[in-house]
Order: structure tokens, then C-alpha cells, then sequence
């Protein structure tokens, strides 16, 4: 019965998984013990998705950030993710190669999944990242970026857009490959969901 270390996932899928993340395998065997004992199912709603995130953003509400992220991850659409799905996405928004993070966060920003972004859509994914930026640090930002619409008119002008102009995968890539303001425009300060992890390990 498989491996002496009697993980539970199947052979194929584990190399599958060793071969596309950077996980190993005594990682992934841990994840699939740890994601079968919170979903018994095999799969994760967005509800479970969602407290998952809630538990690292407690001061502040990342409810729409952690379902466009959901959405983004639920590759065949059935509104849940199983144990790959799952992976991946934990893989991608920690420690992904940057293309694939790039292409990550276009199909993010793709809210209707049509392959190009509207400023609309940029709109929309930077109001959920606001809603997880606490008032005090919001506060702190630049004048010109201190709302989602002065952020989001930030990013359409980096990016040499009209108002209603559409942004393809190839362009969103080199803009944020070429322009790093862009890059720390669009995300969630990266650092700040870190510094959460380390405090919820000591």
C-alpha cells in the first residue's frame, strides 16, 4: 500500500504536485492530513476558503479579496477546490516562479474571466484589497493612491490606458515585469500577510 511513509495521496498526483510546486513530499503528505481532517469531503468551499483567510487578516475584512482569489483557483468552476486546486493556490501566492505568479494575478484581475481586464475590474480587486487594509495604515498611504479610485486611476495610467481601453495577459505581464510601482499597486502588500504568518506561528 504505497509508501512506507503511508501518505494518503496517490502516487500520480503527488508527482504531479512535487513537479509543479516546491513543496516536497513529506510537505504535501502533511498538507493532504491536515486538509482531510478540515474537509472531510475532499473539497473546500468558498465559506471554508474564506474563514481560512478571515483567520489572517482578524482587524480587518478580506471576505471579496479571498473570493476573487477563490475564484481564480477553482479552474473548472464548480465552486469548490479539491486537495490540487488547493495546493497550487497556496503555492502561487507564497513561493510561485513569477511568471506563473503574473499570470496568477491576471486571471485575479480577470474578474469575468473574458481574457482581457477593464479598468472596471481593476476597480473591483482593489476595493476587496482595501477592505484589508486597516483604516490606520490606509491613513499612511500616498495622497494619490489613498483611495481604490485614486489607486486604481494610478494603475491605468502606468499602464497608458484610456477609460475604456482593455488590458491583454501579454500587456499586463510586461507592465508589471517593466514598472514595479505597478506591481506594488495591484497586490496586497506581500510583507504584511508574512509578518501575520510569523505572528500566527509563535
Amino acid at each position: 500500500m504505497g509508501n512506507s511513509k503511508s501518505c494518503a495521496l496517490s502516487k500520480e498526483l503527488l508527482e504531479d504536485l512535487k513537479l509543479n510546486t516546491r513543496y516536497s513530499e513529506e510537505e504535501l503528505c502533511a498538507w493532504y492530513k491536515s486538509f482531510q481532517k478540515e474537509c472531510p469531503s475532499g473539497r473546500i468551499t468558498i465559506e471554508q476558503f474564506q474563514t481560512i483567510y478571515a483567520s489572517f487578516f482578524p482587524d480587518a475584512d478580506p471576505k471579496a479579496y479571498a473570493q476573487h482569489v477563490f475564484r481564480s483557483f477553482d479552474t473548472n468552476n464548480d465552486g469548490t477546490l479539491d486537495f490540487k486546486e488547493y495546493i497550487i493556490a497556496l503555492h502561487l501566492t507564497s513561493t510561485g516562479k513569477t511568471v506563473q505568479k503574473f499570470e496568477w494575478a491576471f486571471s485575479l484581475y480577470d474578474v469575468d474571466g473574458n481574457g482581457t481586464i477593464s479598468k472596471t475590474e481593476v476597480l473591483e480587486i482593489v476595493m476587496a484589497i482595501f477592505k484589508m487594509i486597516n483604516a490606520d495604515d490606509q491613513e499612511d498611504l500616498p495622497e494619490d493612491e489613498n483611495t481604490p479610485e485614486k489607486r486604481t486611476d494610478k494603475i491605468w495610467d502606468y499602464f497608458g490606458k484610456k477609460e475604456n481601453d482593455k488590458l491583454t495577459e501579454g500587456e499586463f505581464i510586461q507592465g508589471i515585469t517593466e514598472n514595479k510601482e505597478i506591481l506594488r499597486l495591484i497586490q496586497y502588500e506581500p510583507q504584511k500577510v508574512q509578518d501575520r504568518l510569523k505572528e500566527k506561528k509563535q
